[in-house]
């Protein structure tokens, strides 16, 4: 026969559980992109990763698309005033928007993807990457590759950050072949990470100048790059997805980012309660690397290097030189 005590113990624990599972689902992930998604790899796999750590933690996603300066700030003000337990943001745009309104919110958690603040309050976390390690790796590839003796970059803007793609580039080139020549070309404008026409100019301009591989780190720009390689007939890499299948014909590899495992890592961190989170994640991590340093998907990458054995080979001991720390590739952002 059951007691009144142990009914009394059963009942209180299913009002804890109903509780903690109300509480679960009061919680809110918002993820802020700093432009329209559309075909930004790199920004769909923030929201990837927002709507997986939220399924995880069991709370609720949503995801706010901006497109200009004053639509970011509105967007973090009303993920706050949606009573939002973490934002997620992606991109340096929201830096001067998290300093000033993160004191604001005490009880709302802000995690930077890709960035940090300086003097940061105890809400405002970072999850980066030492994304010069992979590009590094890409410029020891294009060395290698050159028939001309000189490489290319398209960048969006010239900021300390894209250094580390545009630098780190050339210092894994010109470690592979010290003679070998790189130039630099920045998209600019008014949405240099989101135009592919600027894009494309300053790829059929690397080409004319002489650069017959030539990487590309223009997010939203980057298609137009993959159309000049079409016209004019260059070798590309990419960055943060495998984007090969958009060009088999020219498309030799690109970096790997993993936004969505380091927002899902970084909201674990702080759903335990850490002050400040802070990572940053390279090739040791597994947070950035290129396509061909697994065997694992690359046979169906419809990545030239995939038919590259000497590259590969190349680019995983160079790679592994990395990873154990007998190689370090300086950071260029702390450079500039």
């Amino acid at each position: 026969m059951t007691s009144w005590k142990s009914l009394l113990v059963g009942t209180a624990f299913g009002l804890a559980g109903l509780a903690g599972a109300a509480q679960a689902q009061d919680k809110l992930f918002v993820y802020v992109s700093p432009d329209v998604i559309g075909v930004n790899a790199f920004l769909k796999m923030g929201q990837t990763g927002t709507e997986a750590a939220a399924a995880k933690a069991g709370a609720k996603a949503q995801t706010f698309e901006s497109s200009n300066a004053a639509s970011r700030r509105e967007n973090v003000e009303a993920a706050i005033n949606e009573g939002a337990t973490i934002i997620i943001m992606a991109g340096f745009e929201f830096n001067d928007i998290v300093t000033e309104l993160a004191p604001t919110a005490p009880d709302t958690q802000f995690l930077i993807v890709d960035q940090c603040i300086e003097n940061r309050p105890d809400n405002v976390h970072c999850a980066m990457f030492r994304e010069h390690e992979a590009t590094y790796l890409l410029g020891v590839a294009a060395s290698m590759l050159t028939e001309t003796n000189k490489v290319g970059v398209v960048s969006a803007l010239d900021i300390p950050f894209l250094h580390r793609y545009t630098d780190g580039y050339a210092a894994g080139a010109k470690a592979e072949k010290p003679d070998v020549g790189v130039d630099i070309r920045w998209v600019g404008g008014e949405n240099p990470f989101a135009d592919p026409v600027r894009a494309k100019e300053q790829a059929l301009a690397l080409r004319a100048a002489g650069s017959d591989v030539i990487f590309t780190a223009t997010s939203g720009g980057d298609f137009g790059v993959f159309e000049a390689a079409k016209e004019v007939n260059f070798k590309a890499f990419a960055v943060d997805v495998n984007l090969c299948p958009e060009d088999p014909e020219h498309m030799v590899s690109g970096t790997l980012k993993r936004v969505d495992n380091a927002i899902i890592a970084a909201v674990e961190g702080i759903e335990a309660g850490e002050k400040q989170l802070t990572l940053a994640l390279g090739l040791k991590e597994g947070g950035m690397s290129i396509i061909g340093l697994e065997d694992e998907g690359l046979a169906d990458s419809q990545c030239l290097i995939a038919n590259m054995p000497d590259v590969l080979a190349r680019v995983r001991a160079v790679a592994a030189e990395i990873e154990s720390g007998s190689l370090v590739v300086a950071d260029p952002m702390f450079a500039q």
